[in-house]
């Protein structure tokens, strides 16, 4: 596979700190702002742990009763009238959280409800699903609390006012949450968290994810990481896994078989990775970074959350020991890196490579996509917002980020409103999950495309490898921004969009 080295143009820690997609434990929030000094005004939620230190896939079991198929569904038309959809729209409130540690509000808050009206305004005058209006139920939850959340979900699923579908942009609703509103509640949901396979088969087939499914981002790890000459014969690999069941699974069902199916084997190293044992994760990875060195560990594969990211890639910077990392979309290892450079991790990290189904690579700018501007479904919602947000508005942003939270809502509100028209004026939840099982090649946003099928609940089908530098002083690597001056940080794509390997 060849590796072309092709322009790109990113950004840098101003814009992970706006990535709702790479959703990470609360506590990062403290973490960031004294890494990086700034603010994180996102919302944030578990990304692969719960807040009362279980795992998060503790309802996750490969022995456990699977979901049904598409045409199994339910025919409950709950949530639905004659004139309206009820459809849930939540967003998580960090404005408690940010009073208990010290830094700044959520000041995104606005504008996400802002682009949850404005799109789904957009769907309403266009005449609506097949007749109805969706009725937006904007539902402030606190995301620090699992109590809080598993009462939301009974309430949406069980409770009055009926609900037919819930609609998460920004995948800050997770882990046994989404279970909850899937596999429990039977009720259809939109939603970007993701992990492997197995999750969806649960949930399945009322879980649809915006997001990667992770078991394929790994095949294709290994698939580049073999054609890049980073994994294979003669280079010595590790893993490092965290000890939650997310990623023993991942690990063990998906990742190792495929390195074994390469006829690569590997040094796997497990540390602790709940946000809650953070003492514990601190005390290992300068251990789990001593016994990679010993054993001659030249490139290392991270199944990891960003809680254990950290302190391990402070471990590989005070024992100065800098192996080739595999970064991918797995737990977000790519974005979350990006963060960390120049301070304190830019040897760790510099001009490190990974696979990512996300547009990194673009800037926040309307101008062609030819140009380093906006992919076509990202200037299409540029232009439903500045129609329905006129500029002369100080309160509200006359641009949207690529990555950011306003084309995050846009994406998911536009395909839950193609799925329900698709499905015909008898909307059920059959109907609904029946037709979002029908949608391939839609034009999304934070990624160019989504496919889905009967067996395929998470709808991107490409990747691109990029890479990471330091832009201080300017790289040649790194463009100006829109703005005309030289961001801190970027990606860079080393190879363009290529099929993404299935789960």
């Amino acid at each position: 596979m060849a590796r072309s080295r092709g322009g790109a143009i990113g950004r840098g820690w101003r814009r992970f700190r706006r990535r709702p997609a790479r959703v990470q434990a609360l506590w990062v929030v403290a973490v960031v702002v004294v890494v990086a000094g700034v603010v994180v005004g996102v919302a944030l939620g578990s990304h692969g742990t719960t807040g009362s230190g279980s795992a998060a896939t503790s309802g996750l079991s490969t022995s456990g009763p699977g979901g049904v198929g598409v045409d199994q569904a339910s025919t409950s038309s709950r949530g639905v009238s004659a004139a309206t959809i009820n459809v849930v729209f939540p967003v998580a409130d960090l404005n408690a959280l940010a009073g208990n540690i010290g830094f700044a509000t959520d000041t995104e808050f606005g504008a996400q409800v802002a682009a949850i009206h404005t799109y789904v305004n957009e769907v309403n005058d266009q005449g609506g699903i097949n007749g109805r209006k969706i009725n937006p139920m904007i539902v402030h939850y606190d995301a620090t609390s699992e109590t809080n959340m598993r009462a939301l979900c009974k309430q949406w699923t069980e409770g009055s006012p009926p609900v037919f579908a819930v609609v998460d942009g920004l995948g800050s609703w997770t882990g046994d949450n989404q279970l909850c509103i899937t596999q429990e509640g039977h009720t259809p949901m939109i939603g970007e968290w993701t992990t492997v396979s197995d999750w969806t088969r649960l949930g399945s087939p009322y879980l649809w994810w915006t997001g990667p499914d992770q078991s394929a981002i790994l095949k294709t790890l290994v698939s580049w990481g073999t054609s890049a000459g980073l994994i294979g014969p003669g280079v010595k690999v590790g893993v490092v896994a965290g000890d939650r069941t997310s990623d023993q699974l991942a690990l063990h069902e998906y990742l190792l078989p495929e390195l074994a199916a390469a006829g690569i084997t590997s040094v796997v190293e497990t540390i602790p990775a709940n946000p809650s044992n953070s003492a514990s994760t601190d005390s290992a990875a300068p251990l789990v970074v001593q016994r990679l060195k010993a054993d001659g560990v030249q490139s290392v594969i991270p199944l990891i959350p960003f809680n254990v990211m950290f302190p391990y890639l402070a471990a590989e910077s005070n024992d100065k020991y800098f192996p080739k990392l595999l970064l991918s979309d797995y737990e977000g290892s790519i974005q979350s890196s990006l963060g960390l450079i120049p301070f304190p991790d830019e040897q760790a990290l510099e001009g490190q490579e990974g696979v990512t189904v996300f547009t990194l690579g673009g800037t926040d700018a309307p101008v062609p996509e030819s140009l380093g501007g906006y992919n076509p479904g990202v200037a299409s919602c540029y232009e439903t917002w500045k129609a329905h947000n006129p500029p002369t508005d100080p309160s509200v942003s006359p641009y949207i980020e690529e990555q950011g939270p306003i084309a995050s809502w846009c994406q998911a509100i536009r395909l839950f409103a193609t799925a329900a028209r698709n499905a015909g004026p008898d909307l059920t939840r059959r109907s609904f999950v029946q037709a979002m099982a029908a949608i391939q090649d839609y034009q999304g946003t934070l990624t160019p495309t989504l496919s889905y099928s009967a067996t395929k609940f998470a709808g991107p089908v490409q990747y691109q490898v990029v890479s990471l530098h330091n832009n201080v002083p300017p790289s040649p690597l790194c463009v100006l921004t829109y703005s005309g001056k030289p961001q801190g940080t970027c990606w860079h794509v080393v190879q363009s969009w290529q099929p993404l390997a299935s789960g």
